[in-house]
């Protein structure tokens, strides 16, 4: 008879109880799927169009003269010209602001995004996309102007329909700051006007 005892088996992570390998078999079948996706995304995605985007008109504009006053009828959207001493500060502006004030704005290399107030709130949104506080966007709504939508540059403009086409990004891209602007290096702050944002 033997006093040695017997020794137990040392439980592993396969036997056990209640310890299953669907965790770590669930865990890897999501890190596929999101580097699946990413995959995706690089590859269907299609890249940002560069380039003066189609529909876009060239306007004619007068001499860049500082003018007080009114010089715009309602529902013109100017694309250069006489303007105001005093520019207009970029940003998003749920209000009309003086069309005299963000044709200087255009003259230091700004692009204008005005909309007709009609246009659907979720639309406005996209365009409040635009602006930040590093770009030369301005955004405004104009009553009565022709199109939904209009992208303005100095001598440059394209009439869009809805905030989605992606004509505009590509306006916006080419336009914002460009050397076509008499001033591109004028500033797009400490001017007139207070932006929500």
């Amino acid at each position: 008879m033997s006093n040695k005892k017997k020794s137990k088996p040392i439980p592993t992570t396969q036997n056990m109880q209640g310890d299953s390998p669907w965790p770590k078999r669930w865990a890897m079948i999501a890190g596929v799927a999101v580097v699946l996706g990413l995959i995706a995304v690089v590859v269907f995605s299609q890249p940002e169009k560069s380039g003066v985007p189609e529909g876009t008109e060239t306007q004619a504009v007068g001499e860049r003269a500082h003018v007080d006053g009114e010089l715009h009828e309602d529902g013109d959207v100017p694309a250069g010209g006489a303007h105001n001493e005093v520019w207009q500060n970029c940003g998003f502006y749920g209000e009309e602001i003086e069309s005299e004030h963000a044709v200087h704005s255009l003259e230091h290399g700004a692009v204008w995004i005005s909309y007709d107030p009609s246009l659907p709130s979720a639309q406005v949104n996209v365009l409040r996309g635009f602006v930040s506080p590093n770009e030369k966007v301005l955004v405004s709504p104009i009553p009565g102007q022709p199109a939904l939508v209009t992208v303005t540059a100095w001598g440059q403009q394209l009439e869009l329909e809805s905030a989605d086409d992606a004509r505009l990004g590509q306006f916006v891209n080419e336009f914002s700051g460009a050397s076509s602007a008499p001033e591109p290096g004028g500033r797009c702050t400490g001017g007139i006007g207070h932006p929500q944002f």
